[in-house]
């Protein structure tokens, strides 16, 4: 039974893996239940308190992901109109699979900006502030799945 768990774990960590890239798979979730499955193992048994912060690391990642675009909107210079249509953007990306997760906040922020009265390129600038964000998600999303892999194998290896 422990080899199916590990086995499952290391799918699930890779599948994670991907998931930071693909918009499909929420990520750090699926690598967090990779972590859970070697939990149950007898091989590793981690703490409620270890389990707990990597739970709320995770949410905390889902959190984010949807808010760190905004931000990067509005440090771009991006008003409260490039920031509503960033979040409406990445609302209506969701929508359209795999390309609209990265053009639904640039085109929401540079659309806002645009409908707030502001000039071309003020909203260009607002709009790649987003997109700058949305890579800083998916950055962040990718350190927390491969610190779960890291952590899976080194737990594993008895590192």
């Amino acid at each position: 039974m422990d080899i199916a768990l590990i086995i499952l774990g290391i799918v699930c960590l890779l599948i994670g893996i991907a998931g930071c890239f693909l918009p499909v798979l929420p990520g750090p979730p699926i690598s967090y239940f990779g972590i859970l499955l070697l939990h149950f193992t007898d091989k590793v048994q981690y703490s409620s308190t270890q389990l707990s912060v990597w739970l709320l690391i995770v949410i905390a990642t889902l959190i984010l992901d949807y808010f760190i675009p905004m931000l990067g909107s509005k440090y771009s210079g991006g008003s409260k109109w490039g920031n509503r249509g960033c979040l409406i953007g990445t609302i209506i990306g969701l929508f359209f699979l795999p390309w609209g997760i990265i053009a639904g906040p640039f085109l929401g922020a540079v659309i806002g900006e645009l409908w707030g009265q502001r000039d071309l390129s003020h909203a260009i600038k607002s709009g790649l502030g987003s997109l700058v964000g949305f890579l800083l998600g998916t950055a962040l999303k990718f350190v927390v799945c491969l610190y779960f892999a890291y952590t899976f194998a080194a737990s594993l290896l008895n590192l």
